[in-house]
């Protein structure tokens, strides 16, 4: 029997492409096992994202690929995942209980950003990531009625400061609909609601998140600006509809962000098609590209396009969202693939800052 090239087993991890970071994952540095014992060989992958819908695929591949190498008769890869926090921007200081901080906002209102919040979150957690979600729209809470949490849920206090986030669907949830009546309309001042928000953020005790997700209220006015200035977000996602004037206001979003110095990690782009239930006819109803558009003007990534179908409605308001209703239907798998990317851009950034970092070299001088 042949001796196994240690050669022909780098060749084969570097001929894998990972499908987010366009690189392979011996190059990434994400090869923690790497043994040839005779003709056995085991090869253990760690991710910088979750990734469970990938990693049975990407060991098969590997796998078959190794089984290829003369003198290979057994080859076993294991592919796992581990989220490290990202340093917000700015002067922040981390969230205790929460790894990264992820903004998912609109420059208006009815393009399905909460909707998006809210599947991006349970895809995250289906992807094998542990997290939480920050309802930031005090003027109009959603996440608990889309989440299925009975109305007058209020969350456990742990002691007089600090509250234990409500549990659903496998995700830490924080609201103001669980503080307040649900028929109480938030009669406040900016000032008011942004103290409010930023004092419920503050008091949650969020238990070891590798993400927050934070539903933001529509538009870019002073809460919205106040919040990303005070709360330490990793990064941002704008959500967005192909028509004109919707896009009009993506690109305010996207400034926003910008001049608080928070990374745009890409742009969703809602509604993008209409399917008809009785047909299935396709028709793009508020325009086709918009989102390309934006996503190339701002050097940011197209994360996903999700088409207007009734029951993406209709399931987050019976309180089960897509991505836990229909978890392998094709909507379903589209906002899983945005959760990876979103995940895998945020582990881009971590590591290009790292390698961006100057080195700083200690003389002594006898």
């Amino acid at each position: 029997m042949a001796d196994v090239s240690h050669e022909a087993v780098n060749e084969v991890l570097k001929a894998y492409q990972d499908p987010y970071w366009n690189t392979d994952p011996l190059s990434a540095g994400w090869v923690r096992v790497l043994e040839v014992e005779g003709g056995a060989v085991r090869v253990g992958i760690e991710l910088p994202y979750p990734a469970r819908g990938l990693a049975a695929g990407m060991a098969q591949v590997l796998e078959n690929q190794l089984l290829g190498i003369d003198g290979v008769e057994s080859a076993s890869v294991d592919v796992t995942w581990f989220v490290e926090a990202v340093k917000p921007a700015g002067q922040n200081e981390p969230l205790p209980g929460v790894k990264n901080v992820i903004a998912v906002a609109s420059g208006k209102g009815g393009v399905g950003k909460s909707t998006t919040a809210v599947n991006l979150a349970l895809a995250l957690s289906a992807e094998g990531a542990r997290v939480g979600v920050l309802d930031a729209d005090i003027y109009g809470p959603s996440m608990g009625m889309m989440l299925g949490v009975p109305a007058g849920t209020r969350p456990a206090l742990l002691d007089e400061k600090t509250m234990k986030p409500v549990e659903a669907q496998g995700l830490q949830v924080m609201s103001m609909a669980f503080l307040v009546d649900e028929k109480q309309a938030m009669v406040w001042r900016g000032p008011m609601a942004t103290g409010a928000l930023i004092q419920m953020l503050g008091q949650t005790h969020w238990d070891n998140l590798d993400y927050l997700v934070v539903d933001m209220p529509p538009g870019t006015g002073d809460i919205q600006l106040t919040l990303a200035q005070k709360v330490p977000v990793s990064g941002s996602i704008i959500v967005t509809t192909p028509q004109d004037i919707a896009l009009l206001d993506c690109k305010r979003g996207i400034e926003m962000f910008r001049k608080v110095d928070i990374p745009v990690l890409g742009v969703v782009e809602n509604m993008s098609i209409h399917i008809c239930s009785q047909c299935g006819h396709h028709e793009a109803l508020f325009g086709e590209g918009g989102g390309e558009r934006i996503a190339e003007e701002y050097g940011v990534e197209l994360l996903g396009q999700l088409p207007l179908h009734k029951t993406i409605r209709e399931q987050a308001d019976g309180g089960l969202p897509t991505v836990a209703a229909e978890p392998e239907s094709e909507v379903a798998l589209i906002y899983r693939d945005i959760a990876r990317r979103t995940a895998a851009n945020l582990a881009k950034r971590m590591a290009e800052e790292a390698q961006a970092a100057p080195e700083i070299i200690v003389k002594t001088w006898e």
